[in-house]
């Protein structure tokens, strides 16, 4: 007598499907019950029940009831055999991931292992899995926190796509002509990827199709020019021979932040309370390591009037590495800490991931408070620290009672008016980062927080900055330094600058004619900062 299989798999590659025992399980027609399961299944971890009714509904459908009312309905399709696979208390719901398999899952953890060979049938059924889109039709089945979170995981499922046609593009056991299958996928899905470009021409000359690599190639620099990007250095073709030997002697110019963008690697490591972080590389030569601070996408930031061309110009002679945030751009957003110990570790983690001996350090904002602790707890691994627009101490810490209400008052707005399409309440940011920003730039800026992070994320946030506090830790910091701070910061006051300087023993300290927070590419401030940091790095040897 064989024993029933109490497993059930969870499909959500393509529409949200439940199989059990090989038969697909009637769901309920309700989108947001089928949104409710695809968020449990994916996301791997117990939510409070507070939490599910402000992402999927709102006031007046009454949240508690709805959830209820959702939850009767996935566990009577889904519950066979009377096993239980939604756990809930009056707290928290989950899934039970002992006893359900889930498709996205499964592949995005044996990639996250990153393992050198993955047989080529392996391969194949993950890529074919991975040309549906991660929850079909349920866009709009949540509010803008769920849409969020949907775009996320979207963009997490592209690159885990891209990673398999990569790897079945060279594999060593696939026969040409169907490398060049996959090779051509790989190179619609990442169209200015200079290596997707190579393994297709590469794999075509190996086919014997040299017209058609001829052909490709004019259409590829064609495709550059017409983006704007800096066109490949590759000459004329005529040969076999001559495919290869112009691919591999062929260089990209390093160009405009969006042609960067192009060339950035993405990768995922896990903290060691699961939460995943996002992190990029680009560039190439020594590594230069950028400490998160919010309100960073490790994909937006490319095409960004804000970022852009700093980051553009910080990877332009180096290895330029940097991670989202926690609760914050590709890394996950629903995670149990947002605290200044959580953002510290995983600064940790992604070091660690990488496998960085020695490394210059690079704060902007916050990000400057968690460099220095990093440089202190590992000052083996710490060969210098460039911080700007700095503090050692949060708003909580020593600021006067008028201070403390108002950013109270700040809370308040930002729980309730972050994720509306009114831009007012995300306004009051923009300005006190970059009052001398364009118009514009504003607009752009304005927008761009809300896709960053959640509501409720911007709020932990903020409450986290309050209680940072390194002053203890100024001392200890036993390497080169370079302190750079706007005289007219709007935000963080010169004197919290000065601090910092003043604490780093033999810490240089730069002041920039600015008001602005966050450096501005066009205004002077801007260029001089970029100048100091190259002039400090090259003085030290860092």
């Amino acid at each position: 007598m064989s024993t029933p299989n109490h497993e059930i798999q969870i499909c959500l590659l393509g529409e949200v499907r439940v199989i059990h025992d090989g038969a697909e399980l009637a769901l309920p027609p309700s989108r947001k019950a089928r949104a409710v399961l695809g968020y449990l299944a994916a996301s791997g971890r117990p939510h409070r029940r507070e939490r599910l009714c402000e992402i999927f509904w709102d006031v007046p459908d009454d949240p508690r009831g709805s959830l209820r009312w959702a939850l009767s309905k996935l566990r009577s399709a889904i519950e066979k055999d009377e096993t239980r696979y939604i756990a809930a208390d009056r707290e928290r719901i989950a899934l039970d991931g002992s006893s359900v398999s889930i498709d996205f899952v499964k592949i995005r953890d044996r990639l996250f292992d990153n393992p050198i060979f993955i047989p080529p049938d392996e391969l194949r059924q993950m890529a074919d899995a991975l040309s549906l889109t991660f929850m079909d039709g349920l866009n709009n089945a949540g509010k803008g926190e769920f849409q969020s979170w949907l775009a996320t995981e979207r963009e997490h499922a592209r690159i885990m796509a891209t990673n398999v046609l990569r790897r079945l593009s060279l594999h060593p056991e696939i026969e040409p002509k169907e490398t060049v299958k996959w090779s051509r996928l790989w190179q619609q899905a990442d169209p200015y990827n200079v290596g997707a470009a190579k393994s297709l021409v590469a794999n075509l000359a190996a086919a014997g199709r040299d017209k058609e690599a001829i052909q490709f190639v004019q259409g590829f620099k064609k495709a550059f020019e017409q983006a704007g990007f800096d066109v490949p250095d590759l000459t004329a073709i005529e040969t076999t021979g001559q495919v290869q030997a112009n691919l591999e002697a062929g260089e990209v110019k390093v160009a405009s932040p969006r042609r960067m963008l192009c060339q950035q690697d993405i990768g995922f490591c896990t903290a060691e309370d699961g939460a995943r972080i996002a992190y990029a590389s680009v560039g190439s030569g020594a590594p230069l390591v950028k400490a998160a601070n919010w309100l960073n996408h490790l994909e937006f930031d490319w095409g960004s009037p804000i970022w852009g061309r700093t980051f553009a110009a910080a990877a332009k002679c180096r290895t330029f590495i940097r991670y989202d945030e926690r609760g914050n751009g590709l890394s996950d957003w629903d995670v149990e800490e947002i605290s200044f110990e959580a953002f510290v570790r995983d600064l940790e983690t992604v070091a660690d991931a990488l496998g960085l001996e020695r490394f210059p350090l690079l704060g902007i904002s916050q990000g400057c408070a968690v460099s220095i602790e990093y440089a202190v707890r590992h000052p083996e691994r710490v060969s210098g620290l460039v911080l700007v627009s700095g503090y050692a101490t949060g708003w909580r810490i020593g600021a006067s009672a008028e201070e403390k209400e108002r950013r109270e008052a700040v809370l308040t707005l930002t729980k309730h008016g972050w994720g509306t399409s009114n831009p007012a309440y995300r306004h009051i940011f923009s300005q006190t980062f970059m009052p001398d920003a364009k118009p514009e730039d504003l607009e752009w800026f304005d927008e761009f927080q809300r896709q960053c992070t959640s509501p409720e994320n911007a709020v932990r946030f903020q409450n986290a900055f309050g209680d940072i506090d390194v002053r203890e830790s100024l001392a200890k910091v036993a390497v080169p330094t370079i302190v750079f701070h706007s005289h007219d910061d709007q935000r963080v006051s010169l004197e919290q600058g000065r601090e910092l300087a003043i604490g780093i023993p033999n810490a240089r300290f730069v002041p920039l004619e600015s008001r602005n927070h966050i450096l501005l590419d066009h205004e002077p401030a801007w260029a001089v900062c970029r100048e100091a940091i190259a002039s400090f790095l090259t003085e030290h040897g860092i």
